[in-house]
């Protein structure tokens, strides 16, 4: 992925993910479901039931092109790298799981971000249950490491996208961080394309205002 001018861009591939130090778990449980559905599930033909190291490989090529992509558009949505981390994991271990119903290989990674999404929501859930037992909830903590690993000029821009609506930063993260187009980004919220394009439009001019404000 090349570089634009957008502080939110972030580079993908298999060579920044081949060094990654954070293996798949696959015993641990699979992100909640959320609004947005999963890629619809079917039975793989019968002679990719006889290979049994086809889920192994499936969920390896992915980890190893897509995982560190994957961790930053979580942290990006939750706001800090353990969390991000466990809910990239527990999207990876639900695709190794149901990998065998997937309709096509093609799919798994529109499931592993549904998946990614889907956890951070289930984050954003939780903290609000704590929230109300508490007097206050604390904003997320962007380190200098969170802001390494986003690969972001300043924490200010982290700050600053984490006070933004839910879907602008879904929005956001899918578009500058995973270079997804807006259909891609449709379906993947379950949105309409325009309802994306208009998301990014206010997203980005609120982002400019407070950037403005704080700079």
């Amino acid at each position: 992925m090349t570089a634009t001018g957008s502080h939110l861009h972030a580079s993908d591939g298999a060579g920044a993910n081949a060094g990654s130090s954070h293996p798949v778990l696959v015993e641990l449980a699979a992100p909640p479901a959320d609004n947005v559905a999963v890629p619809a599930a079917a039975p793989w033909p019968a002679a990719a039931a006889t290979q049994p190291v086809a889920a192994d490989q499936l969920v390896s090529d992915l980890y190893r092109t897509h995982g560190l992509a994957m961790v930053r558009i979580a942290l990006l949505l939750v706001g800090d790298k353990p969390t991000a981390e466990d809910v990239v994991q527990d999207a990876f271990a639900g695709l190794y799981r149901m990998s065998d119903r997937l309709s096509s290989p093609d799919k798994a990674l529109a499931y592993l971000r549904v998946c990614v999404v889907n956890g951070c929501r289930s984050v954003h859930r939780a903290r609000r249950v704590r929230s109300r037992q508490a007097s206050q909830q604390e904003p997320a903590v962007w380190s200098a490491e969170a802001a390494v690993l986003a690969r972001e000029d300043s924490r200010l821009v982290l700050q600053a996208v984490a006070r933004l609506p839910r879907r602008s930063r879904e929005v956001l993260g899918l578009r500058y961080y995973l270079d997804l187009a807006d259909t891609e980004i449709a379906e993947v919220l379950g949105i309409s394309r325009g309802t994306v394009s208009s998301t990014a439009s206010r997203a980005l001019a609120a982002l400019a205002r407070q950037l403005r404000e704080e700079l």
